[in-house]
């Protein structure tokens, strides 16, 4: 039974949390420095001072924010694990990258590549031969169709559905229930069916 740390005491560290325990994975600590309670479901909560108390774990960024993931991930000196959930369906030709954390009900098909530090949650579904890059998020039930490819950065709203052989820019926006038939460059809100940019992150 393997032991680690997760970063960040949130509502979504909670699933996380889940996800872990779906696995016989021991969560011994959330760490967050701005913590609410002591405890988050029974598991202590201690500030980044008190990381030296776990050398040896592996951790997991358990904040749903694509920008503060990859900052707090440079950060860290321990080594990341990944965590899927045992309820999960992956091909057995797909990779996962480490820290990335995949929810309950995903389903993950053939030669898919999924990068570092990914959100791939509840009932997502990604078809075969998707790259999707480091730090992106694949909200609850969103369908990535085949051929498809999220750069960095990147969030995808729940429901949301892009066609094959799509290009996503790097930390683009797609809104829930968006349904994406053409290219959305870097840094684009993209909303509606079908979906059409709004407006434009700030780089």
């Amino acid at each position: 039974m393997s032991k680690i740390c997760l970063f960040g005491a949130s509502g979504h560290g909670k699933v996380v949390k889940d996800v872990a325990t779906s696995t016989n994975t021991v969560v011994e600590a959330f760490i967050d420095d701005n913590p609410k309670s002591e405890f988050l479901h029974e598991v202590p909560i201690v500030t980044s001072e008190k990381m030296a108390n776990y050398p040896e774990h592996k951790f997991v960024i358990s904040i749903g924010n694509n920008r503060v993931r990859k900052v707090i991930s440079k950060k860290i000196k321990n080594e990341f694990t990944t965590l899927i959930h045992q309820a999960a369906i992956i091909s057995p030709t797909a990779t996962i990258g480490k820290g990335t954390v995949v929810m309950n009900g995903v389903n993950i098909n053939a030669d898919t590549t999924i990068g570092k530090h990914a959100i791939i949650n509840t009932a997502a579904v990604i078809e075969h031969d998707c790259v999707i890059g480091d730090y992106v998020h694949i909200s609850p039930n969103a369908t990535i169709t085949g051929n498809v490819h999220i750069e960095e950065g990147a969030h995808i709203g729940a429901g949301a559905i892009v066609i094959p052989n799509i290009n996503i820019g790097k930390w683009a926006t797609i809104g829930a229930g968006a349904v994406i038939i053409k290219d959305v460059p870097d840094f684009a809100v993209v909303v509606g069916n079908p979906g059409k940019i709004k407006k434009y992150n700030n780089e």
